[in-house]
Formats: structure tokens, sequence, C-alpha cells
């Protein structure tokens, strides 16, 4: 331009104050506005062209056009549609102060409806506020033209938001999800203070809010001492007074409304001022006093769950049962799981139950992920409890032998638009070979398809991905691989949102600030269309051998569409930049580089790009040499392994010297000998000691440790020392239950309880301290003996009468002196004079199991005025009130022990005993328990057994010795100092006691127990019946018996040979036989054969025969070492002769079946189809041997009529008789013959043989009959069974309800073909019932009944009426019987007289009809009908015009019937003349 152009300051603030109004005009009175909305839609399609107003040198203003841009932008200048400037609209967002001020107040006064107030709210005011930035034009230039352009653009834009900010104005679309404009703030308090938290919340309808603390409903009206909860103007606000320790929590507001449910959490931390170390988080806390509910509540957890071992992919429950006394009603403490000290929440792999007494853990598909140490914490009001113990997770058994086990712990990290991070821990077990790399995978959110990111495997547990499409969401998985193949995945990670981090951080802290009614707004710089700047701080923040990763910060300058970058390389020494990503930018401020050349070194660069086009590169990265930054750890130190439980070993160790970002340590275990080594931790740990778990008893173990990070695995430490798994010594626990026994002027007698835990060795003495005590003032402790007391009772003298002491005591093995126990109540020092027994002292358990348990105890050190005569022992459940005391026995106990039985599997108990004098029954001892009813897992009983030489002993085995574990025998649970009635025999983890001469003195109950143990136990009662059989077992042990199977026996073969045989069921390969008859020893030869199978087992004597002589006693004598056995056969009298006959027959037998013989005698058969045969079967028949049939002495010819009844087939031979009759009784015969011999076979077929063959065809029939079916006919009901065939001689008979039925005209019985009936004729309700046929089958008979009454009643009777009336109707029915010829054929001029006979019943209608037309009668046709059966028709001098069809119709109420017949009438001549044109 030639001259400058310049706008005055008074031109601009006037112009600018005409834009203002111009904007409330035409954005907030848009329809009255004379900026309309086409002309808006103008601007977008007609030319951005602007007008100017300019001054020439002569003074004059002229307007000129500036020149058309090349990226015409949206202005916020506004034009009507002449395209004249009318106004300057100032965008939304982008007003000053005083503009928005106004605007409010306008908002104010106009709109007043909730729902309106929240969408001005939302859309308006909860974006972050800026600063007001007036607008100054200096010079109408080509960058004010492309601005101004912009704000154009910009205007319109606006005025379609506020189209729709008018649309949400629309009630129907107002109601939402309830949303937090403001979040509540975590924060930290000191305790006692008072702290306050706040939230803001938009929805409609208006949403209620709730307060939860650590996901329990805070009831505010209820405590309004401690809380105080404000909702105004959908401002919450929730206020925590007078703050403690306890109300360290995190707190959630929930608000919900008919649309849904939001939730926001902050965390309230409160801080306390205390001198020394402060207690850890899981640390057990004394219980305080509860001034809310006035009392102070102590919290016991028993029945605890132990170290645990879970398999992945399994499921796994721990579970406390939690006592909380006393018992408040709708109190309930706060249950908090923790992993590695970290609380766990709900989720779809863990799921926590609390039933009011037992909290349950439940973890769903076990993964390694899982393991760690788990922790319990019951809160209360008075203060909380905790619980530990370890889980340790297994792998999953591998699919192929050698594969690697599956990553774990995969998370992600630094996610961006397009790329994230994947990290992940490499696995304890390597397989067959090292890992030589890992495949990461991917999944998208919603799918099922699983995509490898990496084709070549890596060996560092980190890996960028890239690729990543903006806003999708993303699960990863990592497997290794090594030589035998690639693991199975692991456990995916949790899903990351591939998104810019700024946007994820204003996602998640939601809006920043509350309504405040006022807002700030700043004009942005017109970037738009300017290329990018270059980015800053570029560095390499990864680099491995496999890849390289750039980070980089994005430009100041970037403008509103966003960048996009591209990343160049260059290998040092040269000046070519290689692009790296040339086909698609990344949206990221992150970049992984591949495919480098390791070992070399380069440079790296960034460019910006947007539409506008590519910015100059950063600042090089410098030099980068590829290749692996992060080195290998160093093997950790020697580990040092300590014996811990009779399972597990304490692992301790120096951490690695050299180490960059330690991941951890596994540790692994091998049996000495074995060099298999096992993984002790699956998930690795960073600290250096470690507990291993699950080790076997009594096994010796050597341990060594790898560390590692992302690069891999350190070398393997050293191997320990080897270490036997065995229980450590250490002090025994306290003793409890401290309990004045007696009491005289200057001394008290003191009884306790040993300590529950002896910490793995004998307790070997207790210490006393007193302690005296007046009013609330206590003296110092003092030693009351200097030497161990041996017994759990002492004799505390030298005190002062009347004056109070306090006790402790202290327990002593050979690790130590324990902690002292909890001091007893104040005892005053003075003489009792009461008369009952004292309390019983040393009580404990033995033998815990299911369902029993063993107490027992030592009498009172003061028995009263008379001797302690018996004890009663009472039990209560542990978590019972005291009202839950009940007795286990109703009489007095004598002994000082007591079996209790009956007890529930899983449930504490505890005990106590009460003596008993004649002066009555004493205070009962300190409680004994809580006993958990349980047994231990491998407990094993005493069981007795029996050796060869007869000794009777008691075994008890122990898996779980360790050192300084002893057998301990008693009798009636007193130890047994007599070894003359028993001998105990150690040997390692086995005792035996042995009997020396077992008698009644043995009677009693036998228990062992096993020292430096857990109570491990077991007795054995020997009864007078045991003892009696133990004594038999033991004299057969001494004189052993050969046992037999079978005892001889004796069996006929072939030939009329006799066998004598027996089995013995035990026996050596030394074992005899002697035979003997008559006690004369028998040997082998031509009479007797003998054999003695050692493999079966069985010994046999054969003889070819019997004869007088061999009457008498066979015998088997057996000898196998000292063992003897013996077995007889006696054959005498009749049962000899009876035998040597059947010998004689078998061998006669044999004779004849050396020919042709019957192998089966001729017998009859009745088949289904009631045709009887004669059959037989026969044997050793050749081509030539005669076969004959006779019938009554007479041989049956073949060309007799029955030779066609034989058959013979697969050597049986037939005879058909057919239907049997009389005729067909006779005697049978079959003769077989050759020059071998002969046989002969014959069935009597007369008297009895005829006889039961027809019983046996009676049975055939009886059973082929059907089930009774009805039929119903004009007469009457009929009753019928179908059988096969039915014989003249066939018994049957009806019986009705079981009586029988006589025949009468009305009912008839009989048969008809194969049919049985029963005919009842015009039956009544008189013959309803149930109705049996009887059938009989040779012997009793087959009955089939049929029920005749109800429904089937009914319809028979329904059917029988209905077809009575039929037939009535068909007897009744008119209808023309004859007289009627079918043709009449008669010559023209004839009369014809025609007479049909008629029926019916009543007399029916009579009526003829020609051709379907009905006659009348009249002089042509005379039409008669008499007597009611004769109907006639005369027709006089019939004509041609006669002939057709007629019928004689009759009719009356049964129905109707035609009589048909045609007339033909002819003419003579006319037949003639036909016949003569024929001819």
């Amino acid at each position: 331009m030639s001259q400058s152009l310049q706008v005055t300051k008074k031109q601009q603030h006037q112009q600018e104050e005409k834009q203002q109004r111009q904007y409330e005009s035409s954005y907030y009175l848009s329809t009255k506005s004379s900026v309309s909305q086409k002309s808006f839609s103008t601007f977008k399609s007609t030319s951005h062209r602007l007008k100017k107003s300019v001054k020439t040198e002569k003074g004059q203003e002229v307007v000129k056009l500036s020149p058309l841009p090349k990226r015409a932008k949206r202005t916020y200048l506004a034009m009507d549609t002449d395209k004249e400037v009318i106004g300057y609209v100032i965008p939304v967002f982008r007003a000053n102060h005083e503009v928005v001020r106004g605007l409010m107040e306008a908002q104010e006064e106009d709109v007043t409806e909730e729902g309106i107030n929240y969408v001005a709210m939302r859309n308006l005011f909860v974006r972050e506020a800026r600063e007001a930035m007036e607008v100054k034009v200096e010079k109408k230039t080509r960058s004010t033209h492309i601005r101004e352009s912009a704000e154009r653009l910009e205007l319109c834009r606006t005025m379609e938001e506020w189209s729709e900010f008018r649309k949400k104005m629309n009630p129907d679309s107002l109601m939402h999800l309830p949303e937090f404009i403001v979040k509540p703030r975590g924060q930290t308090v000191w305790e006692g203070k008072t702290v306050k938290l706040h939230c803001t919340v938009a929805g409609w309808p208006k949403p209620r809010i709730a307060w939860y603390k650590n996901n329990v409903l805070i009831d505010a009206k209820a405590h309004p001492d401690k809380y105080t909860a404000e909702s105004n103007y959908n401002m919450h606000s929730l206020e925590i007074k007078n703050c403690d320790f306890f109300d360290t929590a995190q707190y959630r507001a929930s608000v919900l409304n008919v649309k849904g449910e939001a939730s926001s959490t902050a965390t309230i931390v409160v801080k306390r001022f205390q001198e020394g170390e402060e207690a850890g988080p899981l640390d057990p806390k004394p219980h305080g006093f509860c001034p809310e509910h006035g009392v102070t509540f102590e919290t016991t957890i028993i029945d605890k769950f132990e170290v645990a071992f879970g398999r992945e992919g399994e499921t796994l429950s721990l579970g406390c049962t939690v006592i909380i006394y006393p018992t408040v009603k709708k109190y309930q403490p706060e249950v908090v799981w923790y992993r590695n000290s970290v609380p766990l929440k709900p989720s779809k792999w863990v799921h926590t139950i609390w039933t009011g007494d037992r909290a349950i853990l439940t973890l769903n598909h076990l993964n390694k992920e899982d393991e760690g140490m788990y922790t319990l914490r019951v809160n209360t009001k008075s203060g909380f409890d905790s619980y530990s113990a370890y889980v340790f997770v297994r792998d999953a058994e591998v699919e192929l032998e050698g594969v690697p086990v599956a990553p774990l712990d995969v998370h992600c990290h630094d996610a961006n638009k397009d790329y994230v991070v994947v990290t992940w821990k490499q696995p304890a077990v390597e397989g067959s070979s090292s890992i030589l790399g890992y495949y990461i995978d991917r999944c998208e959110v919603g799918t099922h398809h699983w995509a490898q990111c990496n084709d070549v495997p890596v060996k560092y547990a980190r890996f960028p991905v890239t690729g990543l499409v903006e806003g999708r969401s993303y699960v990863f998985r990592v497997r290794a691989l090594n030589k035998a193949g690639v693991s199975r995945p692991s456990r995916v990670s949790e899903a990351v949102v591939a998104m810019d981090p700024s946007d994820r951080a204003r996602l998640r802290a939601g809006p920043s600030a509350p309504w405040t009614g006022m807002i700030k707004f700043t004009e942005e710089d017109p970037t738009v269309g300017v290329i990018p700047g270059e980015p800053t701080d570029v560095v390499v923040t990864e680099a491995t051998k496999s890849y390289v990763v750039l980070a980089w910060k994005p430009p100041v300058q970037r403008g509103h569409e966003g960048v996009m970058y591209y990343i160049e390389k260059c290998i040092s020494g040269s000046d070519t930049w290689q692009r790296v990503n040339t086909s698609t930018p990344v949206k990221s401020p992150r970049f992984a580089l591949f495919d480098l050349a390791e070992g070399k070194s380069y440079n790296f660069r960034v460019r910006c790009c947007n539409s506008a086009g590519v910015g100059e590169p950063s600042v090089p990265t410098g030099e980068t040499t590829v290749g692996d930054k992060l080195d290998l750890p160093s093997a950790p130190g020697n580990p040092v392994a300590t014996r811990n439980t009779a399972t597990s070993v304490v692992v301790s160790w120096a951490a690695s010297k050299e180490v960059i970002q330690l991941v951890g340590y596994y540790i692994e275990c091998s049996v000495v000998g074995t060099d298999v080594w096992m993984p002790c931790n699956n998930k690795p740990v960073k600290q250096t000691r470690f507990v291993c778990h699950g080790l076997t008893t009594g096994a010796n173990y050597v341990f060594r440790v790898k560390a590692v990070n992302a690069a891999g695995y350190s070398q393997n430490s050293s191997d320990s020392d080897a270490v036997v798994v065995q229980a450590a010594i250490s002090v025994p626990g306290k003793p409890t239950g401290i309990t004045l026994v007696e009491a005289v002027r200057d001394y008290m007698v003191l009884s306790w309880s040993a300590p529950a835990d002896n910490g793995g060795a004998d307790v070997r003495g207790y210490f006393v301290d007193y302690r005296t005590v007046k009013g609330d003032v206590v003296g110092k402790w003092h030693e009351m003996n200097h030497q161990a007391l041996t017994t759990t009772s002492y004799k505390a003298e030298n005190l002062k009468e009347n004056v109070l002491y306090q006790f402790q005591v202290r327990a002593m093995n050979m690790a130590g002196v324990s902690r002292a126990s909890l001091p007893s109540a104040a005892l005053e020092c003075k003489e009792w004079t009461i008369t009952v027994p004292g309390r019983p002292v040393g009580l404990h358990v033995l033998e815990v199991r299911d369902t029993s348990v063993v107490v027992l105890w030592e009498p009172p050190a003061f028995d009263g005025r008379s001797p302690v005569n018996g004890y009663y022992l009472d039990i209560k459940e542990a978590s019972a009130g005291e009202k839950g005391w009940k007795a286990v026995h109703e009489k007095a106990n004598k002994m000082k022990y007591m079996k209790v039985t009956g007890l529930k599997a899983g449930t504490s108990y505890v005990f106590h005993v009460r003596a008993q004098n004649l002066a009555g029954v004493g205070k009962p001892s300190a409680v004994l328990g809580p006993v958990l009813a349980q047994t231990r897992p491998g407990t094993k009983e005493i069981y007795v057994d029996v050796d060869d030489d007869g000794v009777i002993s008691m075994v008890f085995e122990c898996s779980e010795m360790s050192e300084g574990s002893e057998f301990i025998w008693s009798k009636n649970y007193k130890a047994i100092t007599d070894t003359s009635r028993l001998t105990v025999v150690t040997q390692g983890g086995k005792s035996r006691a042995i009997f020396n001469s077992p008698s009644l003195e043995d009677l009693g109950t036998f228990s062992c127990e096993v020292t430096n143990t857990e109570g491990i136990s077991s007795s054995y009662t020997l009864t007078e019946e045991g003892l009696r059989r133990l004594l038999d077992l033991s004299h057969e042990h001494k004189f052993p018996v050969i046992p037999f199977k079978n005892e001889m026996s004796m069996e006929l073969l072939e030939k009329g040979r006799v066998r004598f045989w027996t089995e013995v069921e035990k026996w050596t390969s030394d074992c005899q036989v002697e035979y003997v008859f008559n006690d004369v020893i028998i040997t082998q030869g031509q009479k007797y054969t003998m054999n003695f199978d050692k493999s079966t087992g069985i010994i046999e004597m054969f003889m070819d025969s019997l004869e007088v002589t061999d009457e008498g006693t066979f015998t088997f004598n057996l000898v196998d070492g000292k063992a003897k056995g013996t077995t007889s056969l006696v054959l005498i009298g009749d049962e000899f002769r009876e035998l040597q006959k059947k010998s004689e027959f078998e061998r006669a037998e044999w004779v004849r079946k050396q020919g042709p013989h019957f192998v089966e005698y001729l017998d009859f058969a009745v088949t289904p189809e009631c045709d009887v045969l004669l059959k037989c079967k026969i044997g050793n028949v050749r081509a030539e041997t005669e076969i004959i049939w006779l019938k009554d002495s007479i041989e049956i010819a073949e060309e007799d009529e029955d030779a066609k009844k034989i058959e013979m087939k697969d050597s049986e031979l037939t005879f058909n008789i057919g239907k049997i009759s009389k005729h067909d009784a006779g005697i049978y015969e079959v003769f077989l013959r050759d020059e071998r011999g002969k046989d002969k076979s014959t069935f009597n077929l007369t008297d009895a043989g005829y006889q039961a063959v027809m019983n046996e065809l009676f049975r055939v029939i009886a059973n082929s009959s059907s089930d009774i079916q009805i039929l119903s006919t004009e007469h009457g009901i009929t009753l019928y069974s179908t059988v096969t065939y039915h014989h003249e001689d066939l018994r049957v008979g009806w019986l009705q309800k079981d009586a029988k039925i006589a025949a009468s005209e009305r009912v008839k019985s009989g048969v008809t073909g194969e049919q049985l009936w029963l005919k009842i004729n015009e039956p009544t309700e008189k013959d309803k019932g149930k109705y049996t046929i009887d059938i009989f089958d040779g012997k009793d008979g087959v009955k089939r009944v049929f029920d005749l009454s109800g429904k089937a009643w009914e319809e028979a009777f329904e059917e029988f009426q209905r077809l009575k009336a039929a037939a009535i109707a068909e007897r009744n029915r008119a209808r023309v019987v004859g007289g009627l010829p079918d043709v009449v054929a008669i010559q023209e001029g004839k009369s014809l007289n025609l007479t049909g006979n008629v029926w019916g019943e009543p007399v029916p209608e009579v009526w003829w009809v020609k051709n379907d037309k009905e006659l009348q009668s009249d002089d042509r046709y005379k039409l008669k009908f008499e007597h009611g059966k004769f109907a006639s028709i005369t027709i006089a001098a019939v004509t041609t015009t006669d002939s057709g069809k007629y019928a004689l119709m009759v009719k009356n109420k049964y129905g109707t019937e035609a009589g048909e017949f045609t007339v033909s009438v002819y003419n003579p001549e006319d037949e003639e003349n036909k016949e003569e044109k024929k001819d």
C-alpha cells in the first residue's frame, strides 16, 4: 500500500460498543435481531472478501476491496444480506468481563427452571476460565483480514451452538445422569481436628446423595456428634468432627436419580502426635473404650487360615472366624483384606464375604499375581486385630514338556494417542532351556481377536507398542519363548485407552472449580493455518539392542488443529538424515525405533507437521549407541537357610551388589542328591529374607537365589548349606491362667497353665514374680524363686497377712525364658475357711480330633474339709456366652481325665473342671482353650501288631519329629514307669510298646504323646474281649495252621473215575503233602494218581473206580515249615455205596457214549404257536446209523402220515405233533443203532405224561392272553380276551368283584375262535365293577383284570345306548321290501299296474315320483296305499310320454327310502321300421 491505514481510538471504541450491542441483539435476542440466520448461512457460501475504509492523501474516504486470501478463515464481522458490515460479534468464550456479566444478569432474570440452569452451567461455566483480552487493530493488513475471516467462521459455529442450546432448553430432553461438577478432594488432618468434604453435583431430576466410609453407609442423623451432612443448591458437604485415627478411610459420595448413579471417592488421612516409632498399618493395637456404645470391644480371630497353596486356574478360599465381644445389636465390624499390605477391592478375581462371624476371601481363577502375604484386618470402635498368612500359587501344568511357564504382572505405562509401554515380570521357571524372548499380544476391548505386536521376540521385559488407534481401549498379554516352544499367555493387563495424557488427566480430575457466577475468557492467538514450531527436549528414554524410544515435548506454537510428528535419524559421522516414518506421522510425543544396527551410533530429531506444512526440525539428541544400557543383575550373596517350622525354612541372602531397577528375587530348593530344582516362590520378592513353605518334613534341602530385572536373570547364587526341615526351637509362649488354689496366713499356693506353645522343646521350668498392690498403686516386680520350678504350681511363702499381691509367671526351655504372663488379679493373703475343694489345675488336651478330644487335669492343691471324690467337666463353644456352659457328664468322674465326644468338626470349644468333695462342688478351674475340633493333617492312630512269633505290641508313628522329640507312653494317662509289663522300643519316627506277658492286668487305655510337637498324640483302649482276640491271634502266629480255601471234596469224572481235591490259601514252595487212607500212607501207583499244583494251591488224588475195599477215610496232611494243615473226607455206609453206584453208572454212561447215543433224552416242548414237539438230541452218529421212531411199539414207516412230522436238524430230532388231541396219546420211542452200539429213548404220552403236556400247553395259552378289552353292541357290553390258540379242555372262568359269575340269559360267557368273551345284555348299574378272567395254566391260573367303572363304564354304556337306538331305527326304518322290477317294458296303449311291498313302524308315508317329480293320483295315474303294506300305481293306456324313471318313496321318522324302476313304452310299428332300415 502506498499510504498507511489508521483507525482512530474514538472510532475503535465506537466500533466495540456497536459490536457489544450487536452481540446481545444477535446472540441472546436472535428472534428480534436484524442479523438473520439466513445472513449467517450466506456467509458460508459467499466469498469472504472485505470492504475497507481508507483515507487518501487528499483526505477523501474511499472504499476498496482487499485482495482475496488463499485460505479464507472465519471472521467476527456480521453482515446483512447485501454483504454490508453491520457489527462485530464477539464469539462465545471470547468475550470480556463486562459482556459476560451482562450475559449472566440477563440469564438470571429470564431462566428460572433448574434444568435450564444445569444446561447453561454445563455448556458455559464448567470450562477453565481465561483472562479477557481486548482486540486492538492498528492495521487492516492481510494477517488482520485472515484473523477476521477466522472470527467470521467462529461466529457461524457459535450460532450453531446457540441453536443446539435452544434445543436443549426443551424440558423433555433435560433428564440426564447425575455428574460431579466438583468432586470431593482427599485431605490430611491432625487428630482432634474437624474436616469437611465438599462436592457439587448436577443432574435432572435432582439427584440424592449418600456418603460411605470404606463402602459402609454413613448415617449422619444417627451420629450427630460425629457427622454433619448438608445439601444446598446441588452443593453437598460432609463434616467429620473431632477426627481420630480410625477416621482414616476412603470416603465415597454416591449420587442417584432415575437415570442412573455416579460416585466419587476421597481419602481422609488422620495423623496423630506420637513419641517413638509409629506402629505400622497392620500392627495390632490395644483395645480402647468405645463411648458410642459404652463398651470396650474385644476381638478374637480363631479358625485361622494357614499357609495356602493353589495352582493357576484353581479357586482358593481363605477364611477366619471372628468373635467380637460383647455383642452389640446391629453393630458389625469393618473387615478388610490385604495382599502385601495393599487393600483388596472386589473384582472378577476377588470376592469377599462377611457372614457376621466369619470372613471369607475367595480368589477366582488363581494366577501368580495372586501370590503374596494375605492379611485379614478387623476394625472395631475400640481398635483392630489382624492375622496374616502367605499364599503360594504354583504354575499350571505345561502343555508341552520343557516350555517356560507364563510371565506375570503385565502392566501398561506411558499411554498416549497411538503408543503404550508394556512391562512384565519374568517367570520363575524358564523350562528346559533359557528364555530366548517374549511375544506381546494385544486385543481391542470388546473383541476376542489377539494380534501379535512383535515378530521378533524381545529379551527385555519391557516393550513399546505402537500403531494403536486413538480413542480405543486395549488389553495386553505376554508369552515366553525358549527352544522347546512358547508358554501359555499371562493374565491380561488392565484395559488402557489410547489417548493424550492431558485428556486422560482431565477426565480423571473432572471439573476444576465450582460454578461461581463469573467466567473469564481470553482470545487466543490466530495460529490457525500456521506451520508449527519445532519440538523441544528430544531425548532417548530407552535404548536396547532391539529398539530405541524417543520422547519430546510438543511445540509451543501448534494451532487449534493439533500437530503430528515425523522422526528422522542420522548415522554418526554423516550428514544424511533419513525419515523413519515416511508414510504416516505419529500423534504421540513418543516413538519407538526398531531395526537399528546394534553397536552403531545414531542421532535423532523430530519435526512437527499439520495441514499447513512441516515445521523445522528439533535439536538433535546427540549420539546414541544401539545396545543394552541395562545390564543383568549380579548374583545375590550366599544364601543361609535356617529351620523355621516342620514344613518351612527361612532363607536369607545378601542383596545383589550390581543391579539397576531390581524386580526381585526368585528362590529355588532341591532335595540333596536329586539335582532337581523347584521354585519356592512364583512371584519375585524384593526383600532379602523369605520363608519357603510346603517342604517335606525330615528331608534335607539346599537353596539358591537369583535376581531379576527387566534385562533378565542373574547368575544363580552359590548353594546354601544343607538343612533338615524340622521345627526350630524357640522360647516358649507365655503361661496362662494364674489361679489361687490355697491361701493361709503367710503363704499362698498358685497354679497356672503351661504355655500352649513350648517352642519346640520341653518346658524345663517356671519362674514366679510378685508385687504388692495398695489401692491403685502397684509395687515393683520381685523374683520369688531363683531355681526353676518343674511343676505348674508354687507355694509362695513368707507373705504378709491381709496384703494384696499380684503374680506373673515365665516359662523356660533350652532356648531361653519366655515373656511374662499377664499379671494375676490382686490376691489377698489370708487363710481360707471354705469347705469345698479348690480349683483343679494343669488343664490340657490330647488327641484332638474332628469329633473328640481328651481333657486332662491335676487335682486342686486345696481339698477342703474332706478329700476330693470326683470331678465335673464343663464345655461350651468358644463363640457362645457364659450361658453356653453345659456339663459333659452327669455323675462325678473319679478319673483325672475324660474323653469328650460328639464335637462338631471345625468348631472351637473351651473347657473348665470343678472338683467335688463331701461338702460340695468347688469353683471351676481356669478356662482351657479355645480348642479347635479338627484332626491334624497326617495324624496317625495307635495300632496293634502281632508278629510272626506271636508277640503283641502297640505301634505309633509320627512324621513330624523334631530335635529332642520323644515318645511318652502312658496307661490311663499316667506315665509308665514299670517296665515289667511293657517294653518300649523306638526307632526314628516309630515307637513300639511290646507286651511282655499279656494278661488281664494289662487292660486299660494306653496313650502315646510326642514331645516338642503341636500335641501329636493317640490312644488305644485294650478291653477284655480285645485281649482275648489278640491272644488267639498270637497263638495262631506261634503255632500256625495252613489255611484251606476249600476242605477236601470229591467229584465223579468221566468213566466213573473219582477225584479227591482241596485248595490251600497260603503256602510256600517248601510245602509237602502226605496222602493217607485209613491211617495208612498211600503212594502213587496203578490205583492212585496224585498231584500238587503249587502255582494254584490245588491238591488232587485220582482213582479209576471205587471198590468195596475203598470204604473208609481219606486224608491230606500238609507240612510247610512250622505250619501244618490237615483235611479229611469220610466215605462209609450208605454214602459210600451211593457213591459207588454213581461211579458204576458214570462208567456205563461212558461205555454208552462210545456208540450212537442220546445226549438229551426224548422230551416235549410247546411252541408259542401251541404246537407240541417231541424232541431229543443225539450224538456220535454216522451216516449208517439207523434212527427208528415207534408209537405204541409200532414203527412209523416212511410212507405213514406221521413220518412227515419227523425232522432232524443239527443232531436234534423232533416230532411235531401239532395241535394235540387225545388220539395223539401213546408211548413214543426212538432207537439208534449201528455196529458200534445202540441206544434207546422213550416218552410216555399217556396219563401223567399227557397231562404234563396239556398243562404246559395251558400255560402257553394262558400267558398268550391279552388284556381284557371292551366292546359295546346293540344288545349290551362284551368283555373279551384274545389267546393264541384255544383248546376245548381249557378251563376259563369269569369273576365279578372276585365272585364267580353264574351263567344266565342276560350274562353269558363263551369262546369264539381264539376270543374268550363275556356278554352282558341290557347292562345296568349293578353290572359295574371289577371283572376278572381266570385262565387255567396247568397250576394256578393266569388272571386278567378290567375295572368296568368310572369313565370306562360311562363310555361303554353310552356307546351301547347309541348302538341300541341305531338298531331300533334300522329295524323300523321305512323301506321298500319288494314287488317292483328294475325295468318295465310295455307296449303303447297297454295298462301298467305295479304294486310295491312297504315296511315301516310307524307306517310310512308313501308317494310316487317320475323323473324326480311327484305324481298325483288322477284319471291317468291311480295311486293306492292299502293296509299300510301295499302301494300300487296304475297307468291306463300308456304312451311313449310315460317312459322314464319312477320311484316309490317311503318315509317315516326313522328314515326315507326310494324303490326305483324304469318304464320303457314302445310302439311295435316303429320297431318294425327300424328293423327294415337295418336290413
